[in-house]
């Protein structure tokens, strides 16, 4: 699918982002019993056993949202204060401080438990937090959705990407970790833009990670370790256009033969780190557009790619759902999947606000 035939992203497209990224990520959680899944045709049997995607009435207390939506909020609720610079950066932390608060039974990693500890939200400096080796993981990712949002436009790379860094280090400082950060908010910028599909990886290779680089450079913090880790990103991406046929951003696609939920799960695992798909900063987003491109308008295939698959299907989805509300709103998603939605009169009110500080 190269693109799509949406309409101009208007109120409703933002609103149906935010929403359906929540939904996104309460079904690939499903109370832990998904994204601890190891196995896409297990999940699959067992959402046929539900009756299928159409018969899920997503709402407490069998489909919280998890970690990844709260955190989302965090960050989203922070930008729409339409605080910038050094402001934002002790809003967000303080939000993050705050939303570890909310996080019974909904499975928060030990890398973001670990980097808010650290956070120190109003001091000199206490949004940053020391240069981690083992911090590669997802967690700045499921949550840098909402940046795209506020800073949607082309002319807006550079403050989307220093706030991605700057909010994703405060719990992943390692590259692998914050551009994953970069990446999740690039796509929904991509989104609003009604950029094609088929350009975002390379966008993200060539305009976002230079970018990326140069402003770590100039923020001068942890700039050795990070350029020593900065290649395992930018390279797994390479390898990852060139399988899709997608090196020049144009395509066709090139999908494997046949592509069903067990080669899914092979595929996915490929991309990934440690063989938990989906888990890192670099799979979480790529597993992402493979859905998109895949599934083009149709939610369902959206969710069988994005959220109900082997590995950390819950934070996948999260980025996939978002994009693909961007682009297509609500239609032809079944009410159920998202009326009684955990939190989403906030998310729909951070969207509102977020909607009006970029236009």
């Amino acid at each position: 699918m190269d693109g799509c035939s949406c309409s101009p992203v208007s109120k409703e497209h933002y609103k149906a982002g935010m929403l359906l990224s929540g939904v996104g990520d309460a079904m690939g959680y499903r109370n832990g019993l998904w994204e601890f899944n190891n196995s896409g045709p297990a999940i699959h049997k067992e959402l046929q056993n539900l009756g299928g995607l159409k018969n899920i009435c997503v709402k407490l207390p069998d489909w919280p949202v998890s970690d990844d939506t709260v955190l989302h909020l965090a960050t989203a609720e922070a930008l729409a204060t339409g605080k910038e610079g050094e402001a934002l950066l002790h809003e967000v932390a303080l939000r993050y401080v705050k939303a570890m608060k909310d996080m019974d039974d909904r499975a928060p990693g030990n890398t973001c438990i670990l980097g808010v500890s650290q956070l120190r939200p109003g001091t000199e400096g206490g949004y940053r937090v020391p240069y981690n080796p083992r911090s590669a993981g997802c967690g700045a990712a499921m949550r840098s959705m909402c940046i795209g949002l506020r800073y949607p436009n082309p002319e807006q790379l550079s403050s989307l990407v220093a706030v991605a860094v700057d909010t994703g280090r405060m719990t992943h400082n390692h590259p692998t970790g914050f551009l994953g950060a970069v990446a999740a908010a690039l796509f929904t910028a991509y989104a609003v833009q009604r950029r094609p599909i088929m350009s975002w990886g390379l966008g993200l290779l060539e305009e976002a990670c230079p970018v990326a680089k140069q402003y770590v450079q100039t923020a001068g913090y942890a700039v050795d370790e990070t350029e020593k880790d900065w290649g395992y990103f930018t390279d797994k991406w390479k390898w990852y256009l060139d399988l899709r046929g997608l090196s020049s951003g144009t395509g066709p696609v090139v999908w494997p033969e046949p592509y069903g939920l067990a080669e899914r799960d092979g595929a996915y695992k490929s991309f990934s780190l440690s063989g938990w798909a989906g888990s890192c900063g670099h799979d979480a987003p790529m597993i992402a557009l493979d859905a998109l491109l895949a599934a083009g308008s149709d939610w369902e295939e959206l969710m069988s790619r994005a959220a109900f698959h082997g590995g950390d299907s819950d934070s996948t989805a999260v980025i996939a759902c978002c994009c693909w509300g961007l682009l297509y709103g609500t239609r032809g998603v079944p009410k159920s999947n998202y009326s009684n939605l955990e939190y989403r009169d906030r998310l729909e009110s951070t969207a509102k606000k977020l909607y009006a500080l970029s236009h």
